[in-house]
C-alpha cells in the first residue's frame, strides 16, 4: 500500500507524514492502516437499498442520522481524510470449529471472547491522533470504534484495508476477517492511499451457502432479521421458533460466514492479551453457563461485549443452545432449575427447550 502522488496537498509537512503514521500505528498494536477521503462511494446507496428492504430488523438506529452514517464530513464538520485501521482479534491458539462440533459447548464469536474492543482500541486511536497531532499541529482529529454512524468497512476499503466480500466482511488477502477497524477523522489534508479495488471472491458463495439461518438473500446482502449474530445480541424479543433449531449452540453471535471463507487460512492472530478468552468463555458448557446467577453474569462479563445481550437475553439464548444439545443429565437438571424464572422470556425458551428433548 502506497500514498498516492496526486494528493494535491498544499501542506509540504504532511507529505512524509504517512509513513511516520503507519509506524506509530504498529508500535500501537494495529496490523495495518490506510488513509483516505471522506468519501464512501456507491456504499451509501447500498446501505440506502438495505435499509428499504427492512433487512435491518430491529436496529431502527442504523437509519438514524440523516446523511451522517454515509457521509463522514457531514458526522464530523471539517473531515477531509480518514485513518482507517486493523487491529486482529482471533486469539491463538484457538479452534473454533472444535467448539461449534461439540453441541454441549457453548459458541461465543471470536472478539467477544476477552475485553470489550471499543475502550482498548478507542485509547490507542486516541495515543496515534496525539502523535500525529504534535508532529503537525492545527489540525483536529476525532476516533471512532463502531461507536457512531460510520460506514467503517467502506472506508476501509477505500483506504486500502481489503475487499468487502459477499458475507459484508472486509476480508484483507494476508489477513482473513478476524480483525476491528476504527477509524480517525481528520480535518489534516494527508497524502491518501489507493483503494483496495481487486475483489478476490470469485465464483465461492461458501459463505452464503452455509449460513446456517439462511440469512444472506444474496451477495452482500444480509436479512438481519435471520442473521444469529442479530438474533442472540441485538434482538430482544421472542426469537422465532423456525429458526432455534438453526442456532446450534451459537449463544453470542456466529462465525461461520468467516470460518468457510477460504482466506481465512491467512488470519493472524492476535498478540493482545485483552483479546485472550477469559472465564473459560471459549470452553464452557451450555449448562454451566445457564446456571450463572445474574451477579456472576455481571461480574464474568465485566468489560465484556456480552454485556450488551443482557441477563436475560443471554439466558434465552442459552436455553436454545440446550434445546439443541444431546439430551444429557447436566443439559436437562440444567433446563429444570430456570422453569420457573421470573422471566417469562426465558421460561418460553426454556419450555421449548424441554420440548425439544421429549418433556
Amino acid at each position: 500500500m502506497s500514498a498516492t502522488a496526486s494528493s494535491n496537498t498544499t501542506h509540504p509537512e504532511l507529505a512524509d507524514l504517512p509513513a511516520l503514521i503507519r509506524q506509530w500505528a504498529r508500535d500501537l498494536g494495529f496490523a495495518d492502516v490506510g488513509i483516505t477521503t471522506p468519501d464512501t462511494g456507491e456504499h451509501a446507496r447500498h446501505l440506502q437499498d438495505w435499509l428499504a428492504e427492512g433487512y435491518q430488523g430491529d436496529m431502527d438506529y442504523m437509519g438514524h442520522h440523516g446523511d451522517k452514517r454515509y457521509t463522514p464530513d457531514s458526522l464530523v464538520p471539517g473531515t477531509r481524510r480518514v485513518i482507517s485501521v486493523r487491529m486482529d482479534y482471533l486469539p491463538a491458539p484457538d479452534s473454533p470449529k472444535r467448539a461449534l462440533t461439540n453441541r454441549e459447548s457453548a459458541y461465543v464469536t471470536r472478539y467477544a471472547l476477552g475485553r470489550d474492543y471499543h475502550k482498548l482500541i478507542r485509547k490507542r486511536l486516541a495515543q496515534l491522533a496525539a502523535k500525529i497531532d504534535a508532529a503537525v499541529s492545527g489540525f483536529d482529529y476525532r476516533a471512532f470504534v463502531d461507536s457512531a454512524p460510520v460506514l467503517e468497512r467502506a472506508l476501509a476499503q477505500r483506504a486500502g484495508l481489503g475487499w468487502i466480500g459477499k458475507n459484508n466482511m472486509l476480508i484483507h488477502p494476508k489477513a482473513g476477517s478476524f480483525f476491528f477497524l476504527g477509524e480517525i477523522f481528520t480535518s489534516a489534508p494527508l497524502p491518501t492511499d489507493t483503494p483496495f479495488e481487486t475483489y478476490h471472491c470469485g465464483s465461492c458463495s461458501a459463505c452464503l451457502d452455509l449460513c446456517p439461518t439462511d440469512a444472506f438473500v444474496g451477495p452482500h446482502k444480509l436479512d438481519a432479521r435471520r442473521c444469529i449474530s442479530y438474533l442472540t445480541i441485538e434482538f430482544r424479543g421472542s426469537i422465532p421458533e423456525e429458526l432455534r433449531p438453526l442456532m446450534g449452540n451459537r449463544v453470542f453471535g456466529c462465525d461461520d460466514c468467516q470460518l468457510v471463507c477460504p482466506w481465512q487460512k491467512f488470519s493472524k492472530p492476535t498478540e493482545e492479551k485483552d483479546f485472550q478468552p477469559r472465564h473459560g468463555l471459549d470452553n464452557s458448557t451450555l449448562a454451566e453457563l445457564f446456571l450463572w446467577t445474574e451477579e456472576q453474569f455481571l461480574k464474568r462479563t465485566e468489560g465484556s461485549a456480552i454485556r450488551r445481550t443482557g441477563y436475560e437475553g443471554w439466558l434465552r439464548n442459552l436455553a436454545v443452545g440446550l434445546g439443541n444439545a444431546p439430551s444429557t443429565i447436566p443439559v436437562i437438571e440444567a433446563l429444570k432449575q430456570r422453569t420457573d424464572h421470573p422471566s417469562e422470556l426465558v421460561r418460553e425458551h426454556v419450555r421449548w427447550a424441554l420440548k425439544q428433548h421429549g418433556l
